[in-house]
């Protein structure tokens, strides 16, 4: 006869395989379907001569050091954004990330690096509520009124990036920097990023606000400048 703890560990065993289970599933569709809807439109950083000419670049951010630098993963995503408006394969830098606290500024610090590095000033856009992939993503067609653009990122983010931009009905290419491929840093957010597809299912199917405010001009500024 079976004790009514073992019949609780069995159904708690039960419980957890289930759960395991339908997380896996959940995580696999997600990794499927950002696969799916970027396929045919990201490119590596090696291959710019294949990337097509859009009229700007969104440039997502990432971590920035208390001294305003950019980290080196931010720093290679911006080095890219560079060459991409050297080459002419944009004309304006849409630079997105995260001023959520008085104390840490990433668009700032974006568009300084940017502008030391030899870009026109006025060429560099700063958008300050670029909280995550989807809010930039958003806010580049809802508050900029940017309908075709080239996302840059690293190689690992750049499907969930572009089916992100996709999804949300612009019309959207990438290209990933690949500075730190095979690097622990690149395992680590390789294996992140395939989680975080399934948080981005739920955005595009939930359409979420992200912050919003008065429509911008400025990149429609710095395109006929």
């Amino acid at each position: 006869m079976v004790s009514t703890r073992g019949r609780w560990l069995r159904r708690g065993t039960v419980a957890l395989v289930s759960a395991g289970f339908l997380a896996g599933a959940a995580v696999l569709g997600s990794v499927g379907w950002v696969r799916a809807t970027a396929s045919g439109h990201t490119y590596a950083d090696r291959d710019l001569a294949l990337v097509p000419a859009t009229p700007v670049a969104l440039v997502l951010g990432a971590q920035v050091y208390p001294s305003g630098t950019p980290s080196p993963f931010l720093a290679g995503r911006l080095d890219l954004a560079k060459r991409l408006y050297d080459a002419g394969l944009v004309e304006v830098l849409l630079v997105s990330g995260d001023n959520g606290a008085r104390e840490y500024n990433e668009p700032d610090a974006m568009r300084r690096y940017l502008v030391d590095a030899g870009v026109p000033a006025d060429k560099v856009v700063a958008d300050y509520a670029g909280f995550d992939t989807y809010d930039s993503c958003s806010r580049a067609q809802r508050i900029f009124g940017v309908d075709r653009l080239t996302v840059v990122t690293q190689d690992y983010h750049l499907p969930r990036a572009v089916a992100t931009c996709r999804a949300l009905g612009l019309d959207a290419v990438g290209v990933g920097d690949e500075s730190f491929r095979g690097t622990e840093a690149w395992r680590r957010g390789t294996f992140r990023d395939q989680v975080a597809c399934v948080k981005t299912v739920l955005d595009v199917v939930s359409r979420r606000d992200p912050v919003l405010g008065a429509r911008e001009t400025s990149v429609d500024r710095a395109l006929q400048g």
